[in-house]
């Protein structure tokens, strides 16, 4: 698909519709969980018909939500049993829950579910991470983002410091047994814990006994190390707006969030000291400011002896926003040397390496085209297959229909080969084969046919085809988006009716039943999903809020509404949604003190843009000066504490923060009496013997005392 390595090769194993996570069975079995429910059955290289077990009607699927983790036990071949992390919609809201099932041949029964872990909170839709891997411990290894707004309502993203709280089951790493249980060594047991598996918390000051490690915004996919002798893994935990991360799986580890994002104070690209006292900072971190990736994704861990031994130590992982797959190796020092592994590989979701007829390969997720489980292997052979490529105009009219095929966007990753253009019409006509990469074919006989195209190159390997659907003797819908209208605007919290106008040629106008509505949320030069595909007319949505207060400036819904006629002719038409935005000043008098603005401190005056209805948490924290001056908040403009929230209006507005200094103490503040000594030396002039040394940079100065202070 993308641009690989030589001897490298890319390969589609099955489309499947938005895929993930994948987990592999005995017999080279792959089991792929989708988002809409459907956990599928790959074997052989050939999608099952089937699900082997359909969630669907129980699970939220907008946004982030459904079926997002699967695992197979490690004896599974003697138990059947099979791991899966979902959303389930109770009584209304949507919580996350890890359960166990048992397969029996390729079919599960929903009635064996075992529910391990219920309750974890999935607030705004996203960040509700949904990872499973088996440790060589034993233990079954469950990663929990942080919900993307706070459980209980202390705000979103970056704001959003639910991952502090250690009585509840967000933004952490769990470990728990086959059947739910606490491992005896998980960090925290014993006195002011307890089981939180029912509720996904407990009692505030008390800590959860399933947390394994904590501290992480969303640790989206998990690696675990097939070289290690033990239970040795990283962990992919994506970023907000400055930094994404792979942290070292370590028991009892805080991460940070949101205290801190990647190597960083959060959100900062320059406050990047020690972390504070506790925390643990990612064995690598890589900037949104170097580039267009912004979103890790899935990794994995290179099997010693699967590739060239200089792949031996390397650590793959993918980043979604820039469709690539990168690699780590080893540089001395705990340090890692990056470089781009795979390019163009779409929106890449998830890593895994597995079986496949030719050995160990890469499988990986992705949303292109819908959803593709992919392989990248390597190929003995100096001669790589190429790749088809097909696009086909008109698909549709009246018969008989001319169709211009074209190839020209197929490719071979071995510069000079000569190619070939084998194409199949699907109406009975024998196949045509050509040195150009166009041709055209006319259709006499109206009906639905797939035409394909295979591309060979000069040493005779072949690509997979490339196939279009044609419908002679059928026309296309039109389909026209009525509401939202291009000037509507959205504040946060507002229902948004979306509503069609759909005809067809043949069929006439097409009610609700015929249309198909999907939402896509932009942020960050990427997409979220927001609302799953849903049948009907005047469906309804509701602004969410902003991702971060950047999203200010560039976030928006991107909606999709299909309508598809009698004969499965479909049209697509698109419209963007935009939020009502509205400028926010902030201010301090004295003129120039700090302020912090979700979770970012701004030197003052500045000016921010918002979504109207955004809740924003502010503070006015104490601070000092360059000149040494102390102040003290004294008052908000809106009459809010130093830290409060405010949500923003629908007018542009300023808030002023007023300081008071606050003056040092009357009379004799310290004395320090010091003899003249070289170097770092300090002896105490108070004949004690409390003799000190100087660290970091010093100086001389001229006191009352020849060179010394008082």
């Amino acid at each position: 698909m993308g641009a690989l390595p030589n001897g490298f090769t890319d390969s589609l194993v099955a489309d499947v519709e938005s895929p993930t996570a994948l987990a592999f069975a005995p017999g080279g079995r792959i089991l792929v969980s989708t988002q809409f429910g459907a956990l599928r059955l790959i074997e052989n290289d050939t999608l099952a018909p089937a699900a082997v077990l359909d969630l669907g009607p129980a699970l939220c699927t907008s946004n982030e939500q459904g079926l997002l983790g699967v695992e197979v036990d490690p004896a599974f071949a003697a138990n059947g049993f099979v791991y899966v992390y979902s959303t389930r919609s109770v009584g209304g809201e949507c919580q996350n829950r890890v359960s166990r099932y048992t397969m029996s041949g390729s079919t599960i029964d929903p009635g064996t579910e075992l529910v391990l872990v219920d309750g974890i909170p999935a607030t705004s839709g996203n960040h509700n991470a949904g990872d499973l891997h088996f440790g060589r411990d034993g233990y079954l290894y469950v990663s929990v983002g942080d919900a993307g707004c706070d459980y209980a309502g202390g705000g979103c993203y970056g704001q959003n410091d639910a991952a502090r709280d250690q009585h509840a089951l967000v933004g952490k790493i769990l470990r728990i047994t086959s059947t739910g249980g606490i491992p005896p060594s998980n960090p925290w047991v014993g006195p002011g814990t307890a089981r939180c598996s029912d509720t996904g918390r407990t009692t505030p000051g008390t800590k959860c006994q399933e947390t394994f490690a904590w501290g992480l915004r969303n640790p989206f996919r998990m690696a675990f190390d097939p070289n290690a002798s033990g239970t040795s893994f990283f962990v992919n935990d994506v970023g907000d707006g400055a930094w994404e991360e792979v942290d070292a799986g370590q028991a009892g580890a805080d991460y940070g969030w949101n205290v801190r994002e990647g190597p960083c104070a959060n959100g900062s690209q320059t406050d990047c000291g020690p972390p504070p006292a506790g925390m643990t900072n990612p064995v690598y971190a890589y900037s949104h400011a170097e580039s267009t990736c912004h979103a890790i994704t899935g990794g994995a861990f290179v099997p010693n002896g699967t590739w060239p031994s200089s792949y031996d130590g390397s650590y793959l992982y993918g980043d979604y926003t820039c469709g690539k797959i990168f690699r780590l190796e080893p540089s001395g020092g705990g340090g890692w040397t990056r470089s781009e592994f795979a390019t163009g590989v779409g929106a890449v979701v998830n890593l895994a390496f597995g079986p496949s007829p030719e050995g160990q390969a890469l499988y990986y997720t992705n949303y292109e085209n819908g959803g593709q489980v992919r392989r990248i292997q390597t190929t003995a052979a100096a001669n790589r297959a190429p790749t088809a490529r097909l696009t086909a105009s008109p698909t549709t009219g009246p018969v008989p229909l001319t169709v211009a095929f074209d190839g020209s966007s197929s490719s071979d990753p071995d510069p000079g080969d000569t190619l070939t253009y084998t194409w199949s019409f699907g109406d009975g006509s024998p196949p045509q084969t050509t040195t150009a990469a166009t041709t055209s074919h006319t259709y006499a006989t109206a009906g639905h046919y797939t035409a394909s195209l295979t591309v060979r190159d000069g040493g005779g390997a072949a690509s997979q085809p490339a196939t279009v659907d044609l419908d002679p003797g059928n026309r296309a819908p039109q389909v026209t988006i009525d509401t939202p209208t291009t000037s509507d605007r959205f504040s946060v919290g507002q229902t948004i009716t979306l509503h069609a106008t759909a005809t067809d040629p043949e069929d006439g106008a097409l009610d609700g039943s015929r249309l198909s509505w999907r939402v896509l949320r932009h942020h960050d030069a990427h997409t979220h999903p927001f609302l799953a595909p849903t049948t009907g007319n005047d469906v309804t949505i509701t602004q969410p809020q902003p991702e971060d207060l950047g999203s200010g400036v560039q976030g928006y819904l991107e909606i999709q509404v299909t309508a598809t006629d009698s004969r499965g002719v479909a049209t697509t038409a698109t419209r963007n949604a935009y939020p009502r935005t509205v400028d926010l000043s902030f201010a301090t008098s004295p003129a120039g003190r700090s302020v912090v603005v979700a979770g970012t401190t701004y030197a003052t005056p500045v000016t921010l843009t918002s979504w109207t209805g955004h809740v924003i948490a502010v503070d006015a924290p104490a601070q000092t000066d360059g000149s040494g001056r102390s102040w003290a908040f004294q008052s908000w403009s809106d009459g809010g504490a130093a830290a409060h929230t405010i949500v923003s209006p629908s007018a542009a507005t300023t808030y002023t923060a007023t300081f008071t200094e606050t003056p040092a103490p009357a009379g004799l503040v310290a004395a320090y009496g010091f003899e003249p000594a070289p170097g770092n030396a300090v002896p105490d002039s108070s004949g004690r013997g409390n003799d000190g040394n100087l660290s970091g940079a010093t100086r001389s100065t001229a006191g009352r005392f020849g060179s010394a202070l008082s």
